[in-house]
């Protein structure tokens, strides 16, 4: 016989954790469909500005919030008494909020993860985070949520379509009923490990391209770029357990086309200040928000060499952000590769 919780779900509660441009999105998303949304930011003026002028500047200017949110700097106000917790923490700083967390995290609730990174410390993605410090009891309750949708265009309420994942089909066909809307369409799936590492990798490949359309534009390069990133991402995807059909889906090529191609995408803005000389310490003092593909890339290069499998477009990019070094001899060796059968894994 299956746990009360999962024979019957209720969810009253919800709480967003980090208010950057993505976890606002969503939190105004829910509270414009009548739900009381709890939204966890670090900034006390960001915290301010949403309670006092329903506004995030400093993440999404020129948006105006519903008041169905309540923004709060106070981890135990965001966690206690909620049965769904949506993680929207920069995946390198998501350790450190989750075990602030702990001490007030119920066994019944479940937990979302709408955050696209690798950790690079234990090269984990964030539902293994979440399973390792959560009781096993939890892990069940532990989903993920993925795929093409830059969060402008979501608060526009231009159509999105996206993945969500739980092992537990009951408790996506609930999340999926809590976040779908007529622009906001919601596809559910199992294949956790696949949809997170489609979600992370393609930012690591839109840097590439944005190198790319600096240092040697053309849109047959940018489709070959495009299309052998994603044979870099099935193959580790695959040998991380993922499922291949995955990563021609919603969170594996869709996303992928939408962060290379996208004005919007801040990888891709990264590749492209690189290209121009750019020295990654500048750019990253530059931006207020996070760009995962730059994190990400270290913790490819070492996926890479963990499981075996070789990825050239991912190893160029980790070689110019990492090891600093010069574009041009990377990219020639890159072209210069000796040819393989265009499917081989």
């Amino acid at each position: 016989m299956l746990p009360p919780l999962l024979r019957r779900i209720t969810i009253k509660g919800i709480s967003v954790i980090g208010g950057g441009s993505w976890g606002t999105t969503l939190a105004h998303h829910l509270a414009t469909k009548g739900f009381k949304i709890t939204l966890w930011v670090k900034e006390v003026e960001v915290c301010t500005s949403i309670n006092t002028n329903h506004e995030n500047p400093l993440y999404l200017p020129n948006a105006t919030l519903s008041e169905n949110i309540i923004a709060t700097n106070d981890i135990k106000d965001a966690i206690e008494k909620k049965e769904l917790i949506i993680w929207v923490v920069p995946a390198q700083f998501f350790r450190s909020v989750l075990k602030k967390a702990l001490p007030f995290i119920k066994s019944s609730q479940i937990h979302l993860s709408a955050t696209k990174g690798i950790e690079n410390s234990s090269l984990f993605t964030m539902s293994k985070l979440l399973k390792s410090l959560l009781l096993p009891e939890c892990h069940a309750k532990i989903g993920v949520l993925s795929g093409p949708s830059f969060a402008k265009e979501v608060y526009q309420k231009r159509f999105t379509a996206v993945t969500l994942a739980f092992e537990d089909t009951k408790i996506a066909k609930e999340i999926q009923k809590i976040l779908s809307t007529p622009y906001f369409r919601v596809y559910t799936h199992k294949d956790l490990i696949g949809i997170e590492i489609g979600g992370a990798l393609k930012n690591v490949i839109a840097i590439a391209v944005g190198i790319q359309e600096k240092i040697s534009p053309g849109l047959n390069t940018r489709a070959a770029l495009i299309t052998r990133g994603l044979n870099e991402i099935s193959r580790l995807g695959k040998a991380m357990g993922g499922d291949a059909l995955t990563f021609l889906g919603l969170a594996g090529l869709g996303d992928l086309i939408l962060t290379c191609t996208g004005t919007l995408s801040r990888n891709r803005q990264v590749g492209l200040l690189l290209g121009e000389g750019k020295k990654i310490e500048d750019i990253q003092k530059d931006m207020n928000m996070v760009a995962e593909g730059i994190a990400t890339s270290l913790s490819v290069h070492k996926l890479s060499k963990k499981y075996n499998v070789p990825m050239p477009i991912s190893e160029a990019v980790y070689q110019i952000i990492h090891k600093k070094k010069d574009i041009e001899p990377i990219l020639s060796n890159l072209i210069k590769r000796k040819l393989k059968s265009e499917f081989q894994f």
